[in-house]
């Protein structure tokens, strides 16, 4: 059962003469997710009902399913777009079920049933999941090799950073789904930029870190999020490709310090009147409203 939460601050309309009762200290993020979890808690996390006359019981919980849905989906035998009709959830279930963490969180979501009977249905039916190419060595080595690129500021390990994190996160799952990419290569490589030296190691769990937040300056610290922006960069500078309109937009909202920050977390606390809302756009800029 869900349980009942006081208000981070008043939200409106206070008669209060206190001044400390109009001021609000959270960054926008925290107050995002806090209100969402609110409004989740009313519905106890469930979606609206539907008739379902499969009654088998689920033996998964719903971290091994997001598990599931992850690797069906970086096997690249469905897009997501056609995983979600065939399992007959809307994008809007989807996007809540994916970002939710813990073994019971979820369970009312109309994806959680949905695609453990996919699953099911798959292993009863003896289907397996395609598996991924084996990459060949020089390949491999062609794939990644951006050495004839130098970045100004890439020896010192201080290359200004004009991407956002959710921006290199887009990167990311969309280098990992071309052919002759792995996740340990990937990592391997982007290591060679590590700001501490070429001989660090990116693990894996910072790679799963980085990829599980959201929001334009959340992992700003990771060091995935340099090294694969440097790395990226190169690429881009490589290939010759032009600069996109969000690259050029990041470069004018974060001109006034040399580009986002990536040694100080800049998801901190924000002070605003409680009839005021912090707004957070796509570059990571707030503004009070």
């Amino acid at each position: 059962m869900a349980t009942s939460r006081s208000p981070l601050a008043p939200l409106s309309n206070s008669t209060s003469n206190n001044a400390a009762d109009h001021i609000v200290g959270f960054p926008p993020h925290i107050l995002k997710r806090y209100y969402s979890s609110l409004e989740q808690d009313e519905n106890n996390g469930h979606d609206e009902e539907e008739d379902d006359d499969d009654d088998r019981p689920i033996t998964d919980n719903c971290d091994t399913v997001r598990r599931k849905i992850t690797a069906f989906l970086n096997s690249g035998e469905m897009k997501i777009t056609e995983f979600q009709r065939t399992i007959d959830v809307n994008s809007n279930s989807y996007g809540r079920f994916m970002k939710l963490k813990g073994p019971h969180s979820g369970n009312g979501n109309q994806v959680f049933p949905a695609a453990f009977r996919f699953f099911d249905d798959r292993k009863k039916a003896g289907v397996k999941a395609p598996a991924r190419k084996k990459v060949k060595i020089d390949d491999e080595a062609k794939k990644f090799d951006v050495s004839g690129v130098t970045l100004p500021g890439e020896e010192e390990g201080e290359v200004d950073v004009w991407e956002t994190c959710d921006e290199m996160r887009k990167k990311i799952n969309a280098f990992f789904r071309e052919p002759d990419v792995t996740q340990a290569a990937f990592l391997r490589e982007i290591a060679k930029f590590h700001p501490d030296g070429a001989g660090k190691k990116i693990q894996s769990k910072s790679l799963k870190d980085f990829l599980g937040y959201k929001g334009p300056l959340q992992g700003n610290t990771n060091k995935v999020f340099y090294c694969s922006y440097v790395f990226f960069e190169k690429m881009r500078v490589k290939q010759g490709k032009p600069k996109t309109a969000m690259r050029k937009g990041t470069e004018e909202a974060w001109a006034f310090q040399g580009g986002i920050d990536v040694h100080r977390r800049v998801d901190g606390y924000y002070l605003c009147p409680a009839d005021s809302s912090i707004v957070e756009d796509k570059y990571g800029r707030a503004s009070i409203m």
